[in-house]
Order: structure tokens, then sequence, then C-alpha cells
């Protein structure tokens, strides 16, 4: 018996020292997580499955021991944990540390004793990369942040809150800028930004959270655990933050444990908006590796109500399988057949590039509603939104979210949140309105008898029109400025006025103080000049070089001319003698012909020779004055003054002028390159008339709408020239970003296109009712007797004097005559052949 006893004890002893020799030569795994979390006990469940599918698919393959440590969640026991592994379990690989803390304290372990860490955190720090022993066995995560941005860019909500965790993480404090800079590619900007540390207690959130109650911006982005995502949530639903209006978005830190949430968590989160890791649900790999894992998790935690595998599950499963595979291969160097690993895992293609499994590129879009989600649909790096996953099919994808249908927001809004609030505390805006204008008719501020400011004008009431389309009540006061339009803008940027209403060109220099909204006007800025206005019938064209009163004073002194010349002649020319109207014709006819031949070779009398000299030069110079003016009028009239331009301007030198206060000054100098001395100042509408039509300037540069409420105003003589130039029209600031800005530029094309705008601009123009000035001059320099008066008295005079001359010799002739009579008897008829033989010979021949 004691023989027997002897054999039994020997042969038990030798079975179990064959049994440790067994384990020892073993390759063991080691494993790390949080089983008191969800994502833990998925994590520890899906590993072991990972090692019995392994080897069941390689049952030649020496066994693999896994050994699995709770780190509880604490990061130092995950440590302690590796620590013990790698010198207890002879562990040749570590896998799992869910956290990128846990990993970054293990990682520095595992480069000493150079045993491969296979973290699956979503994110690992970027020093990671430099420790060539710690694997990123889990796909970034980095391309949900553009997914948000999509999100932001469909709805156009101009600002954003961001809550995020703050940790001391090279990764979060990176991973803040790259949202920023997606959401300024969809034109939204950064309102608030409020980090929270992780341990937050629930009374601290809701103070930080009060900082935000009162924002105009609703818009919310929370980057944090799951653990402190509870808690803002909580605290943000006691506050009245998650309500209408509001919008809520979550990053995969918190959205992939959705399922796992209480029902009070998930209350406090309707509404919200998740973006979830994805994998694909359709292959029969899956399938049956989800039937096989929802057994053996109820297995284990029976009081688990949600038995579906998350993405942490198929993480964990793929790292395992990637460690047994390469236990088995044939490379000496355990993490070179790590990093070599190329396999199809449950999450996709299991390969490393550069040390890092490929991004995650889809997302999966989920909104809480009640106490479960629904899933709206996918987003795709690269194509968008789509309601399906479409590999190879852009064209079912769009870059606006609005093609995954209806959400369901905080407060379950009819229509999308707008995402900001008008006036969260009642606070009416301050909007800057300037007290000094060129043009009144589109913005004037008077005083009542109080000396309270009144505000007018067109742009104010564009303004009030516009304001009766917004969907809300808009709380204002308008407050008077003095300064220029440039610095007027500037305050808003200042913050000193929320907002400028008034006739304020939209141009650069502007835009980088404050957004403007729509235009409310025309654009452009044109040219304005002055042309004498013309009202001389075309008919009478030819009348129009000399004045009336060079016509009637050319007129008299030919017919004078003509009379002398012929009384002169007359004796020795019988064409001039005759029945009287015969002469009176032949007097009238050498008055005019005078002007257009040179009788001067059939002149008998030294007088008439001398007065016709002096006509002739007369009529010469009064017939070239006459040609000259009449060509130089009717160049005038073909040349239009809208051929004036700018560089006819600019290098003949000539004044220009512009609003005072208007950019188009700096417009004239650094664009249209005139010199600052040639551009004058204009303070008021009347000076541009006064300086138009005295030709201090020739030409003044105005914006569009000004050009038409002057042209009505005065529109004898004044006209614009051909050439203009594109500058923006009249706009309303506001801050960059402002919500009010989609809003208000909606609103103006509703004014625009119900008429509205139209009838205020007819009003504009019917109120300057231009009517024409009789008294103006015709618009070109006719000439007078001022211009001849000199050649007048000369022709006068020497005619005179050659009349008087002929009077006087004449005279002599009768007295001669008559002595010679009183010398002489002789017959009367000799006589009345000597003073009328003429006539008498005329008669005799014709009767």
């Amino acid at each position: 018996m004691a023989s027997l006893s002897f054999l039994l004890f020997f042969f038990f002893l030798y079975h179990f020292s064959s049994f440790k020799e067994l384990e020892a030569h073993k390759s063991s795994l080691g494993a790390i997580v949080n089983c008191n979390s969800r994502a833990g006990r998925e994590e520890k469940v899906a590993m072991e499955m990972a090692i019995r599918d392994f080897y069941n698919a390689h049952p030649n393959y020496e066994q693999i021991s896994l050994h699995v440590k709770n780190s509880h969640g604490d990061f130092r026991a995950a440590s302690s944990s590796a620590k013990n592994l790698i010198k207890e379990n002879k562990v040749k690989a570590i896998v799992g540390l869910g956290k990128w803390q846990e990993g970054a304290l293990v990682a520095s372990l595992s480069n000493i004793s150079r045993v491969p860490l296979l973290s699956i955190a979503n994110e690992v720090p970027i020093w990671s990369s430099s420790n060539p022993y710690f694997i990123h066995a889990a796909r970034s995560q980095f391309a949900q942040l553009k997914a948000i941005a999509d999100i932001i860019g469909t709805y156009q909500w101009r600002k954003v809150n961001i809550i995020y965790e703050d940790i001391e993480s090279p990764l979060f404090s990176s991973m803040i800028p790259f949202l920023i800079f997606k959401l300024q590619g969809v034109d939204a900007e950064i309102g608030d930004v409020l980090p929270l540390p992780p341990f937050s207690s629930r009374k601290s959130v809701s103070e930080e959270l009060r900082k935000l109650r009162n924002s105009q911006y609703k818009v919310f982005i929370v980057h944090t655990s799951l653990g402190l995502g509870i808690r803002v949530f909580g605290e943000a639903k006691k506050l009245g933050m998650v309500e209408k209006e509001s919008v809520w978005i979550t990053t995969t830190e918190i959205s992939n444990h959705v399922d796992d949430l209480s029902r009070l968590s998930i209350a406090s989160m309707n509404g919200v908006v998740g973006i979830k890791s994805y994998f694909s649900k359709n292959g029969k790999r899956f399938r049956d590796f989800r039937t096989r894992f929802k057994i053996m998790f109820h297995k284990k935690y029976h009081r688990e109500s949600n038995l579906e595998p998350g993405i942490f599950a198929l993480q964990a499963y793929d790292a395992v399988w990637s460690i047994a595979l390469s236990l088995h291969g044939k490379e000496s160097n355990l993490l070179t057949r790590i990093l070599a690993s190329n396999f199809e895992g449950l999450t996709g293609n299991f390969s490393f590039k550069e040390g890092q499994l490929d991004a995650a590129n889809t997302f999966r879009l989920v909104n809480i509603v009640d106490k479960s989600y629904n899933e709206l649909g996918f987003w795709t790096k690269g194509l968008g939104f789509s309601t399906h996953v479409h590999i190879g099919k852009s064209s079912n994808y769009s870059k606006s979210m609005e093609i995954l249908g209806q959400v369901l927001w905080p407060g379950r809004p009819l229509s999308v949140p707008r995402g900001w609030e008008v006036s969260p505390t009642g606070k009416r805006l301050k909007i800057a309105v300037p007290t000094s204008n060129t043009h009144p008719e589109f913005v004037n501020v008077t005083n009542d008898e109080q000396g309270n400011p009144i505000f007018g004008g067109y742009s104010i009431d564009v303004f009030n029109a516009t304001l009766r389309y917004l969907p809300y009540k808009f709380q204002y006061d308008f407050s008077p400025y003095s300064g220029t339009y440039d610095q007027m803008v500037e305050q808003v940027k200042l913050e000193k006025f929320d907002a400028v209403v008034a006739d304020t060109a939209i141009v650069a220099n502007r835009c980088a103080y404050a957004e403007f909204t729509q235009p409310y006007s025309d654009s452009g800025l044109e040219i304005l000049v002055y042309k004498k206005p013309s009202r001389f019938n075309k008919a009478w064209l030819f009348l129009k070089p000399f004045t009336t009163s060079m016509w009637a004073a050319t007129a008299a002194i030919n017919v004078y001319n003509g009379f002398v010349v012929w009384l002169i002649e007359r004796r020795n020319r019988p064409e001039f003698r005759g029945p009287i109207r015969n002469q009176m014709g032949t007097w009238l006819a050498l008055s005019f012909t005078t002007l257009f031949s040179i009788p001067g070779e059939r002149m008998n009398s030294n007088s008439s020779r001398i007065a016709m000299v002096v006509w002739l030069f007369l009529a010469l110079v009064i017939t070239q004055s006459f040609t000259a003016s009449l060509t130089s009028f009717l160049t005038a009239q073909e040349s239009d003054a809208t051929d004036i331009d700018v560089d006819k301007l600019r290098l003949s030198g000539a004044k220009v002028g512009c609003d005072a206060s208007s950019f188009v000054v700096k417009y004239l100098e650094t664009v249209l390159k005139f010199k600052p001395e040639n551009i004058v100042r204009i303070q008021s509408e009347d000076e541009y008339l006064q300086r138009l039509k005295n030709g201090n300037i020739a030409a003044a540069f105005l914006e569009v709408p000004y050009v038409k409420v002057f042209l009505a105003k005065y529109c004898d003589g004044f006209t614009t020239a051909k050439q203009s130039y594109k500058v923006g029209g009249f706009g309303f600031a506001f801050p960059k970003s402002s919500p009010y800005v989609p809003d208000i530029s909606e609103a103006i094309l509703k004014v625009s296109e119900t008429g509205k705008l139209l009838e205020l601009q007819k009003s504009l123009l019917a109120a300057s009712n231009c009517t024409t000035s009789s008294n103006s001059d015709d618009g070109h320099d006719r000439l007078g007797i001022n211009s001849f008066q000199g050649l007048f008295l000369i022709s006068v005079g020497t005619t005179t004097f050659s009349l008087v001359l002929f009077i006087i010799r004449q005279r002599q002739r009768n007295r001669n005559h008559i002595f010679a009579e009183a010398q002489q008897q002789h017959d009367p008829r000799e006589d009345e052949q000597h003073m009328f033989g003429p006539e008498m010979e005329f008669l005799n021949r014709n009767l």
C-alpha cells in the first residue's frame, strides 16, 4: 500500500512538473482593460474570443495564454499591471489601454523591456511616434472634426462654443486648433471656449456653464470623456440650456457610449447630434462574431441589458488577432512582424503605415431622442453625407446634412434652430447713425424741440422696412455718431456699437472691421460732369453763333454801308438808277452781296472805295468768325460729355471732386492715381452744383445712388460719363460672424422682391423734382457786339466819313452848277436834264 501511494505521488509530481513546463513554453499575451466600464468589459470578452477563434482557425499553432489585468480606470494601476505582466507573466506583448493616459505611463516601460504595446485608445499623443514599441492599434478619429464643421456649414451657424476636457495632452491641444481651422472653412467662428478639468464636480461644472448660459450663441460642441460629458449635460439641462434654438453636438468620446447610458443621462441629452465611429455590420464574419459575442457577454455580465458589440470590442479583437498572427510569424523580431500585419479585420483593413492604422474616414451620425437614439446617416471624408455607405458611388453623397432628413433638435422645434438668441439678457442693440452726411436724402439726423435726435432718410426707411420681415423682434436704439464712415465702422469691431445703419459703402478695408449685409442699393462709382444745356431749335441752328443784337447790328451796318455805296455810285452806275422799287432792291442786294463778292473794281468813287474796303474787311472778319463759331458749336454738339474718362482727367491735371468723408478719396489716389492736390473734398450737394457749373472741378466721382438723386434734383446740364467703376453698394454693418447678418440679408431680398424697395426709391427720387431753368444760358459762348465793337466803329466811321465827303462834294457841285447858271442864260430843260437825266432817259426808252 505504501508503495502504491509512493507511485501515485510520483505520478502526480511528474504530471504537475510537465504542466508547469508546458505553461512556461507557452507564448503569453498581456491585456490591460478597465473592467469597471462597459468599453473595458467589451474589450475583455472580444480578446478572449479572438484567442479562441484564432486557434479554431489554426489548430496546429502553439497555444497562447492571455493574461488580463483590470486597471479599474486607475492610470497608476495600469502601469503597475504592466510591470507585473512583463516581470511575472513574461508576456510577449501587451494590448488594451483604452485611455491615452494609461498608454503614456506604460510606454516607457514597454520600450525599456522591448515588449510591444498595442494601445486601442482613439487617439494617442504625438510623441508616441518616437517610441518604436508603442503601437497605435485603433484608427484615428480626427476626421470627425471635419464632419462637425460640415454640420455647422449645412445650417450656416456663424459662431459656436466649444466645451472640452482640459487635460495636459498634446493630443487635445492639437485637436482644438484643428477644429477651429475646419470651422473657418465653413465661415464659422469660435464664440466661447470652456475648458473643464477632468474630475470637475457637478457644482463646478454648473458654475462654468453659467458663463455660457447668457451667451448669444447657442451652438455647443462637447469634446470630453463620457463621465465628464454626463455631468455637463446633466447641469446644462438643469440650467435650461438644452432647449429650443440650441444645438448640441458630441464627438465619438461620448457618442460611442450612448448605447450604455442610463435613462437619466440620456434624457438630459435629448436632441443632441452625435458622431459615432463607423464599422460595417453587413459582413458574414461580423454577423457570426456578433451572435457569439452576445452569448458570451451575457454569460459573463448578465446584468447588462445591451448585448451589442461596439467599436471597442472590434478594435480589441483585431489587435489580439494581429499579435496572435505575429507570434507565429517567420520573422525573429515580434515588433517587426506586428507592424507587417495585413489582414481584413472587423474594423476594416488592418495594416500599419508608418506605425499607424489608416485613419477613420467614415462616421455614423445619431440623433438622441427620448430614451434612445435614431441613426440619421453617415458622413465620409471627401464625399459628405449619405443615408447609406456607398463604396465608389460619389453621386449618392451630398455636402449638406439635409439629405439625412428631419433632425429632432433640443426642444423638438419644427424648424432648424437659429443657434443663437436675439438678446439673451434683454439688452437692446446700439446702432450708430452718422450725423454729418453730404447727401441728407439718405441719412439725416435732426433734433426735436426737447433736443432728442430724430433719424430719417432713405437708408433709415430701408432698414425699418427690412425689420418687418425678420422672424423675431429686433430691439435696438439709434445713436448719433459724428466721425468719418471708416471710423464709424471700426467702432463695431471695438464693440462701441452693435451695428451701423447708414449709406455705408461696402469696400474691402471696412470688411476688416465688420461684416456687411446684402447691399440694398445699386453698386458702382460714376463720373458726374456738367455740360451747359442747349435749348436751341436745330432748324435755326445757323443763328446760334451770333447773339440777336449781333445779328441786328450786322444787318444794320450792311444796310447802312450798302445805302452809302449805292448813293455814292448811283450817279455813275446806270443799274443803280430807275424806279424807286428797283433802286431799293438794288440797294438791299448791294448791302448783302458784298459779304460774298468783291465789287471793288467797278467802283467809280474813291469815297465808295474807301467805305467798301473797310466794309469788306469787316465782312471778312464777321464771315470767318461766324464759320468758326458755327463749326465749334457743331463740334460741341457732336462731342458728348460722356466721352470724358479718367485718363483725360488725370493727364490734363483737371480738378475732380468727391465726398470729403468717403472712401472715394483714397480710391482716387491709390486706384485711379489722381494727385492728392487735384482731389477736391466736397461737403454738400450744393457745393457739387456750384463747383461743376463754375468749372472749379471738371468732374465729380459719386456712387450710383447719389448720382441718381443728384440728377433727379439738378437735371439741367448734368450727366454721367460712359466710364464707371465697380464698387460695393450700400449695406448695413454688423460684427463679424454676427447671426443677424444672414437674416437681415434675407429680409433685404424680401423687401426688394415685394417691390417695397422700388417704392422707396421712387419716393426718394420723386422728392427731388427737377425743373429746367428758363433763364439758363444756351450752353455755348455766342458772339455779340462787344466782340466786334471796334470794327463796327471803324466801319461805321469810315462809311459815314465817305457819306459826309460825298455830301460835301455834291453840295459843292450843286453850288457850282447854280453859280454857272446865274452866269449864263440857259434853258431850264438843261437843268432838268442835268439833274434827272438818267431817269428821263429810262422813261423815254420804256415809253
